[in-house]
């Protein structure tokens, strides 16, 4: 049986949209029938486990704990669909093959990644161990926002690099670079995804102007919605919306995802 592939999910600039993109982009996954991880790499600013349900009291064993020594990574993540009673769409995962490992919200284990830092080479250990021990088909990473040696990490180990970028001027400076650091890195797959466009531009002409100026291609235009922004990370949207077009446009990538060999 082939590895499950590593999908790494990151931008320049925080605000993206990353961990709802993440968090949808692995849901339907996980109802197409894969077996599906999501790892939340942001350990800084974690913030993914609310799309999941998670919050401080049910969370258990995090990423960090791992980390540290204090378990192995199969004890850190939890089967989402034992989560979702409590919501719309998180209810349709049950039964269906999708584990979370989240980072520690706790303000001391935050502040312990800061000042001490963490063995990266324990990280990669981690995230190989999980694909196969879960015999995973996709393992989904949510990514700290910049360039640091996490992310640097995440992306060299990556099979799939998704980068997510605003139709906005300060984020084409930033992907510009973080598409260059990923073509140094021999990234296999390299694909852009725009999100938060106004509904007032034509996506297919931002799609040809972004695929012309980074020389890669645009896996979809997302647009911006305010019932995305209503839904204030409560649930999973493409679940609780199937028919919205941010929906609809999420559901297309990851069909697109899904079928890269």
């Amino acid at each position: 049986m082939n590895k499950g592939k590593i999908v790494s999910i990151h931008s320049f600039r925080g605000g993206t949209g990353k961990s709802n993109i993440t968090a949808d982009l692995a849901a339907q996954a996980a109802l197409a029938g894969k077996r599906v991880g999501v790892v939340d790499a942001d350990i800084q600013s974690p913030g993914i486990h609310a799309l999941f349900g998670l919050d401080e009291n049910k969370m258990g064993r995090t990423l960090n704990d791992f980390l540290y020594g204090k378990c192995g990574i199969r004890e850190a993540a939890c089967a989402v669909g034992e989560l979702g009673a409590d919501s719309t769409g998180r209810t349709k995962l049950a039964g269906k093959s999708l584990w979370f490992v989240p980072s520690s919200i706790r303000g001391q284990e935050i502040s312990r990644v800061l000042r001490d830092g963490y063995d990266f080479n324990k990280l990669n250990e981690g995230l190989q161990t999980i694909i196969k021990e879960l015999d995973l088909d996709f393992l989904f990473i949510d990514t700290h926002p910049g360039l640091n040696e996490e992310t640097l990490l995440c992306m060299a180990i990556s099979d799939i690099l998704i980068v997510i970028l605003r139709p906005d001027s300060q984020d084409l400076q930033g992907t510009a670079v973080t598409v260059d650091v990923a073509r140094s890195l021999d990234v296999p797959k390299l694909i852009l995804l725009v999100n938060k466009a106004l509904p007032k531009f034509d996506r297919e002409d931002i799609k040809a102007r972004f695929e012309a100026e980074f020389q890669a291609p645009v896996a979809g235009v997302m647009p911006l919605t305010f019932d995305l922004a209503e839904n204030a990370s409560r649930d999973l949207f493409s679940l609780t919306q199937p028919d919205h077009e941010w929906s609809l446009a999420l559901s297309d990538l990851a069909k697109t995802v899904m079928g890269m060999e």
